[in-house]
């Protein structure tokens, strides 16, 4: 009891302490930090594009296109697309310079209905699932070389995934310098291991072991493609680019936003689009498209053709593409929830930062928390497809919003402006995938929209509802208090954005009732 008590007394000096450092001239206010550089802007983007993807199973655009050149193109026109939906996303990034990505988007622009329920969806299902797969791959191939000649054991699995998970998320909740260093660290072993293969793919290109990728052979398609199977093709080569968009995420902790986010924006998707083209090209001067189509894991199959003694260089390359990308996955969705609770949609313990840190803790364990929640009771395979219907939906209605707020707010500041044309474009091809998409996929879009509904009352219930019973604040408030004194974390004194922050829809601050204000202080 004397400890609980002590460290209750500590948490209330340190939250006063919190309040006293933004006065003038004290110390430095508790606020996130602007300590994303350009290269670590880059990295995020790149380290979150970059999965296990394309080491292990490209064969998705092959499949659906029928022939090797036709999926070459397509990769090329899937970086395409990514490239004119980022540039409408650095617009929005320094038109609305806020963390949260399309959230506060959204919100911005359609109002809270709209941006909570993209909020909703993303917390529930979206990140939690996608966060769930990348461990789940990271830990199949760490332990590929315990179990040779089997699958590794679901429960070992599971456990080498839960710890992967914890451990991140106590490197990102101590600190975000370590978080960003590691990105950049495992970002540049992805790119090694990738440029490795490509290397590879040239010399046998100059050795003459191309004949897959003459325009006789390259173009012989084994079955001719139907409308159906190009659409599908194209969302292979779409989902693979996903993530161009999670340097939004964290705007706010961004060293000069406005400059760094389109410029990380404009280096790293062409690069990505260059590494996954010529990744495709060197895995077809060493397998045939039969023999591609057949491989679970066509890096590793690459590997053991043309490694030989450094085959396993393949599988260890894999896992630390995973272990890169959980970590970016959990630094971006961390500030998502940060960014929901700072506008009032979600509990208010979420938008506080610990007191030395200055790292989302709350948040961070929330995404961690339901992350291990769904790895344990969910069917973490057949929620992806959903997501993956979900993800895309958001894509567009963002993108809508840049349109529209063209016409509400016209005179507004926009240090870039695209051509109208690039978002029109971009929503063409949204509109052709997504309306292909219900019509062969109508159970899996069907349930996606669901979910995304079932945040309408949870809405209602706890955002909108203003007059909620006194002992229902009075639970809210101790539970905020207890979680304040066990993460030791404090609300952010002014935001590092407030100097260039546009105007925006009111903020949670403003928007809490009497009591939960007094209960801040």
């Amino acid at each position: 009891m004397r400890a609980g008590r002590q460290r209750g007394r500590a948490a209330r000096a340190a939250m006063a302490g919190g309040e006293q450092r933004g006065a003038p001239g004290g110390p430095e206010p508790v606020a996130l930090k602007k300590e994303i550089g350009l290269v670590s802007a880059c990295a995020i983007i790149i380290g979150n594009i970059i999965g296990s993807g394309i080491f292990i199973s490209p064969k998705g655009v092959l499949e659906h296109a029928g022939s090797v050149g036709l999926a070459l193109i397509i990769w090329v026109l899937g970086g395409g697309v990514a490239a004119l939906g980022s540039l409408c996303y650095a617009e929005l990034g320094v038109t609305i310079p806020k963390s949260g990505g399309d959230y506060s988007y959204v919100t911005e622009i359609f109002g809270g209905l709209a941006g909570f329920l993209l909020l909703w969806s993303a917390v529930l299902i979206m990140y939690p699932t996608s966060l769930a797969v990348i461990a789940l791959t990271f830990s199949n191939y760490v332990l590929q070389p315990v179990f040779p000649n089997c699958i590794p054991p679901y429960n070992a699995s599971r456990i080498l995934s839960m710890v992967c998970l914890l451990l991140l998320t106590w490197v990102n909740s101590s600190s975000v310098r370590w978080a960003t260093r590691i990105q950049d660290i495992f970002t540049a072993g992805k790119l090694l291991a990738l440029a490795l293969i490509i290397i590879v793919g040239f010399i046998q290109i100059f050795k003459g072991n191309y004949k897959e990728l003459t325009p006789s052979n390259a173009f012989n398609f084994w079955m001719t493609p139907s409308v159906g199977h190009l659409a599908l093709a194209f969302l292979q080569g779409s989902f693979a680019f996903s993530g161009w968009n999670f340097l939004n995420y964290v705007t706010e902790e961004l060293v000069d936003p406005r400059r760094n986010l389109p410029r990380a924006i404009f280096i790293s998707i062409p690069l990505v689009t260059f590494v996954y083209t010529f990744t495709n090209i060197a895995y077809f001067t060493a397998m045939s498209p039969q023999e591609l189509l057949s491989s679970n894991a066509v890096a590793v199959t690459f590997g053991e053709k043309l490694l030989g003694y450094f085959s396993w260089v393949m599988p260890v390359s894999v896992a630390l593409s995973t272990f890169g990308g959980i970590n970016g996955y959990l630094f971006t969705s961390s500030r998502l929830c940060f960014s929901g609770a700072r506008e009032g949609h979600l509990p208010s313990l979420l938008a506080m930062i610990h007191v030395k840190h200055c790292t989302p803790i709350p948040a961070l364990l929330v995404c961690c928390m339901a992350t291990l929640v769904i790895m344990l009771v969910g069917d973490t395979y057949t929620l992806i497809n959903y997501v993956s219907f979900i993800n895309y939906l958001c894509y567009g209605v963002t993108i809508i919003g840049l349109i529209v707020l063209r016409c509400k707010k016209p005179k507004i500041f926009r240090p870039i402006k695209v051509n109208l044309l690039i978002p029109i474009t971009y929503l063409a091809f949204w509109a052709f995938l997504l309306i292909f998409s219900l019509y062969s996929e109508p159970i899996v879009c069907g349930v996606g929209l669901i979910i995304i509904l079932t945040g309408v009352p949870v809405f209602f219930l706890g955002v909108y509802w203003r007059n909620k019973p006194k002992s229902v604040n009075r639970l809210i408030e101790s539970m905020t208090c207890w979680g304040q004194k066990l993460c030791f974390v404090v609300y952010p004194q002014g935001g590092v954005a407030a100097e260039e922050e546009a105007p925006s829809a009111p903020s949670a601050r403003s928007r809490q009732p009497a009591s939960e204000t007094d209960a801040r202080k």
